[in-house]
């Protein structure tokens, strides 16, 4: 059941990359955590922004592997 639900959350982020608008204030906190490093230099700064404005209602899970995942975009 787990692999599956990690299945689906994994495939909308893919499918979020191929078609969707880089509208990051629709994603969920978990979901642009997930992306850092992955986002493209033009929605680099935007997709910056969004993080800066969540990262004081991020649980302390949520700020510890933000805090990892940032290494990837410095």
């Amino acid at each position: 059941m787990i692999k599956t639900i990690i299945l689906f959350f994994l495939a909308f982020i893919f499918l979020t990359f191929l078609y969707g608008e880089d509208n990051f204030s629709q994603m969920s906190t978990q979901e642009l955590i997930s992306i850092i490093g992955y986002v493209k230099d033009t929605d680099a700064q935007k997709f910056k922004e969004e993080l800066r404005t969540r990262e004081k209602e991020m649980s302390e899970s949520e700020k510890k592997i933000y805090e990892e995942n940032l290494k990837k975009i410095k």
